[in-house]
């Protein structure tokens, strides 16, 4: 299965696959977390100063992820769209190339699961933005992204709590449809 968590900066996405990284259930599973500080480090803006490059770069990644037959990862295609909307640098014609192309990817997803921001206090790691106003932007997007594309995702499902709560959340929804 292919499983993919999205949702806005600092919700506990790489905290939520870590922590189903520890389940049996998926002991053959690829794992995928954030890579945001290794691409900064590369020279790679991120945030408000994303550019189609680094945009491509994300997309690139989810790609990469998507190639395996078992695999979590912190991060959706939906992600990628949602921040390329949201940056400075990228025109509107090219934002709306990337959406077209990007999207025709929604569907290799067997589940999504957006994480709400809901009660999650932003954390600082040192790369990503703090900005409130910015991580509300992106949430706001991504419901938008979802909304729009949801005849592309084939199953997907809200989720908020604490991790252990998402983690059962996961389960109950994958194995107990």
């Amino acid at each position: 299965m292919k499983i993919g968590l999205c949702g806005t900066v600092s919700v506990g996405k790489t905290t939520l696959v870590n922590a189903l990284k520890e389940l049996p259930e998926f002991k053959d599973y690829h794992f995928a977390t954030e890579r945001s500080k290794y691409l900064r480090d590369l020279g790679i803006p991120l945030n408000t100063d994303s550019t189609l490059k680094g945009q491509t770069i994300f997309l690139a990644e989810r790609c990469t992820e998507l190639m395996h037959d078992n695999v979590i990862t912190d991060r959706t295609v939906i992600d990628v769209v949602a921040f390329t909307f949201n940056a400075d640098s990228i025109d509107l014609i090219d934002k709306a190339g990337f959406e077209m192309y990007a999207t025709r990817l929604l569907s290799e997803y067997d589940y999504i699961f957006y994480i709400s921001p809901e009660g999650v206090e932003i954390e600082d790691n040192g790369v990503r933005t703090t900005d409130p106003i910015y991580r509300n932007q992106i949430d706001k997007t991504i419901k938008q992204i979802i909304q729009h594309y949801g005849n592309r995702i084939k199953n997907f499902k809200e989720i908020k709590g604490s991790t252990q709560e998402r983690v059962e959340a996961i389960l109950q929804y994958i194995y107990n449809k």
